[in-house]
């Protein structure tokens, strides 16, 4: 009877971890946006650097600019072309239009188009840049001119950099200068502020991210909003607390935002004290606002603040090659150090075996095999109970009118027999944290973003559909088909369960034979990566259980 209530209590916590993080997460809550954003009172100083384009030279003289006039309405896009992304630029904005990275498509589709990290319901562009305070006042409205009158940049061999300015009507002359590398994700950004004014700039400069998030989100351990590394800490906020907690302040290394499987970031070059706020609107557009104070500048004096920004995929071997901690954005969870080495595994048997599918039964092999001891004691000990069924349902028939000396008899029996009940679910927690951590990890790994496995699976990051139908299936998500994997995943369930003790309570022995048909319903919506590697568990314990049955003790 012990061992039945410990097995499903492990299973329904199981069940309670499944349901509540891919069934009961809210949706976002409406907020309104902020249209103006507090001054920051932080005075910590910024140290200047040389911009990478050349400046005209800082003189107290009055306002002049050879920043080419245009059309008030007249913006030209501006295209660079890297091997790995294009990027389209506003000119008169200064700012990201579209960031399409070129080794991944939208779906898995062949012939589907390369993916867009800057939805077409943004309209108003990513990393941008203001001023708060009041020696800036017209800068919410400027319109930079690039220096050039190039409309097309290619990046093959060495680094390009593109330059934008514009000159406030009090003369005050803001250059942003990118530098994009052939190679690499990352982006250099100077921001130049010249003072070419009669009065003291003394104002925070703003950076912004901005992103449409998903109305239809699927978010079960997969985090979809904005991020930053704060005192070399990680820090998150869902979405729908960020009406609750819209400011961070400390030391900052990078702020981001991201989902499930891509992420853009701002860097400040120098991690130093600054201030985030953000945003989100009842059309869930998220507003990230980077806000770092300028030191006084009278005029004839300049500030150059330096940046980079990182816009591709969440896999950990990029964001180290970044070098800044990106990699910290990914997080798996509470067993996150247990999840990036799995995750670090799947990847090394990939490198030799290059189907993931392959290297997800692999890495399930080997730690079945590592807790495989564990495994054995635990079906021992299941086998010595079951031997002792005989006698705990006479025990349960001569005194079901006495639980107090039912519950003193069965215990008398455990100790004639030398058995703990719980000999065989102890080492099955054990195995818990591995579990959810692989859960974690498969769920969220962009490896399996659009990888093959075999015949139907061409996605493992998405749920197996055979024979897809027209029409729509209760419980299940979009696309609908037969999930073939999850309905024998199902049934290794069920025989296993068959294989178990038979609970004494009646009520506990139809939560068991109940269990594996809410698993089922549950993991119906899955990533076919993660029933797999549930079903490969499965049919190992099985395996296993059979030869400790089968072995003379």
């Amino acid at each position: 009877m012990e061992q039945a209530r410990m097995f499903i209590a492990i299973a329904l916590s199981f069940l309670v971890f499944f349901v509540w993080n891919h069934f009961f997460i809210e949706k976002p809550a409406d907020s309104p946006v902020q249209q103006k954003l507090p001054a920051t009172n932080s005075q910590s100083a910024s140290e200047q650097k040389k911009v990478m384009a050349q400046s005209n030279e800082v003189t107290g003289s009055p306002v002049t600019s050879n920043i080419p006039e245009k059309p008030l309405n007249e913006d030209t896009m501006i295209t660079v072309d890297t091997p790995i992304y294009t990027v389209v630029l506003s000119e008169q904005k200064a700012c990201f239009n579209s960031f399409i990275l070129k080794n991944y498509r939208e779906n898995v589709s062949a012939d589907s188009g390369y993916k867009e990290l800057i939805q077409k319901e943004n309209q108003v562009g990513t990393i941008l840049t203001h001023f708060l305070g009041n020696s800036v006042p017209d800068m919410q409205n400027a319109l930079f001119a690039s220096t050039g009158s190039i409309q097309k940049i290619v990046v093959n061999e060495s680094p390009q950099v593109l330059s934008f300015s514009w000159m406030s009507k009090t003369g005050i002359l803001v250059t942003k200068s990118y530098r994009f590398y052939p190679d690499q994700y990352l982006i250099d950004l100077d921001v130049l502020v010249e003072n070419r004014g009669q009065s003291v700039v003394n104002d925070t400069l703003v950076l912004t991210l901005n992103s449409k998030i998903s109305e239809h989100k699927n978010n079960s351990y997969g985090f979809e909003g904005p991020g930053a590394l704060i005192n070399n800490q990680l820090t998150t906020v869902d979405l729908d607390d960020i009406k609750e907690t819209p400011v961070s302040t400390g030391k900052i290394k990078w702020i981001s935002v991201q989902d499930r499987y891509f992420i853009s970031c701002l860097i400040p070059r120098q991690e130093k004290e600054a201030r985030i706020e953000m945003a989100l609107d009842s059309n869930n557009f998220l507003t990230t606002n980077y806000l770092e104070p300028i030191p006084s500048l009278s005029p004839g004096q300049s500030q150059a603040n330096g940046y980079q920004i990182f816009m591709g995929p969440k896999s950990v071997s990029i964001l180290k090659d970044a070098n800044v901690d990106l990699d910290k954005a990914i997080n798996f969870g509470f067993f996150d150090f247990i999840a990036k080495p799995c995750l670090w595994l799947m990847n090394f048997l990939y490198r030799y075996i290059p189907n993931y599918g392959i290297a997800i039964i692999i890495l399930t092999v080997l730690i079945k095999i590592l807790f495989w001891p564990l495994g054995t004691k635990s079906y021992k000990s299941m086998n010595e109970m079951k031997k002792l069924q005989p006698l705990m349902t006479e025990i349960r028939e001569k005194y079901k009118d006495d639980k107090k000396r039912m519950n003193e008899e069965v215990m008398g029996l455990y100790k004639t027999y030398k058995i703990n009940p719980l000999g065989g679910c102890l080492p099955m927690v054990a195995q818990i944290p591995v579990f959810f951590a692989l859960y974690q990890m498969l769920y969220g790994a962009i490896e399996l973003r659009h990888a093959p496995f075999i015949s139907w699976i061409n996605d493992l990051s998405a749920p197996d559909r055979l024979f897809q139908f027209g029409f729509s299936i209760p419980f299940m998500e979009p696309p609908f088909g037969v999930p073939v994997l999850t309905i024998v995943m199902g049934a290794t369930m069920l025989i296993q369960q068959k294989m178990q003790p038979p609970a004494g309570d009646p009520t506990q022995a139809k939560m068991m034979m109940m269990m594996p048909v809410v698993f089922t319903f549950i993991f119906i919506n899955f990533s076919s990566g993660l029933v797999l590697y549930w079903l490969i568990n499965n049919i190992l314990s099985i395996a296993q259980q059979y030869l400790v049955s089968k072995t003379k003790t």
